[in-house]
């Protein structure tokens, strides 16, 4: 595969890491809105230092499928397949969670902002997949079918 394609997959895996942190900050932005609008009365968030840790990692993660699509190796493109299709649906998962607890309009934002872009890298990253495997068959004849 050539360098400018397996850029491209790199860089929309990134476009979706960069929607989970837009999400992420427009998420807090709200909790502190609500938190302003009845004058404080929302609980304190204490979080431990583990789960600070735990946060950071999960949305530092989003990192790891940029890099593997930048490796031509099958296994680093099937790992960043699944892995980036893990992240998309958890990041979802918790949009929607998210979106229930404090308004809808952080739903819609999810959706925009994490999952559209990384079904369109996974679908992209499928594709990737897919070429190489024909690139990969015999002149003349395509994968599965047996010529006789």
């Amino acid at each position: 595969m050539d360098e400018k394609r397996q850029s491209r997959l790199s860089l929309a895996w990134l476009i979706t890491a960069v929607g989970a942190t837009i999400y992420a900050t427009i998420q807090i932005f709200s909790y502190l809105n609500a938190s302003a609008v009845s004058h404080g009365a929302t609980p304190p968030l204490n979080f431990t230092a583990a789960q600070v840790w735990a946060l950071s990692a999960f949305y530092g993660a989003w990192v790891i499928p940029a890099l593997l699509a930048l490796n031509d190796r099958p296994a680093a493109n099937w790992a960043s397949l699944i892995f980036g299709g893990i992240l998309v649906v958890l990041n979802t998962l918790s949009g929607v969670f998210d979106g229930i607890r404090d308004g809808g309009h952080l739903v819609f934002l999810a959706f925009l902002a994490i999952t559209f872009p990384g079904l369109c890298a996974i679908a992209m990253s499928w594709r990737h997949l897919r070429n190489r495997d024909v690139e990969a068959a015999p002149s003349g004849h395509m994968i599965g079918i047996n010529p006789r």
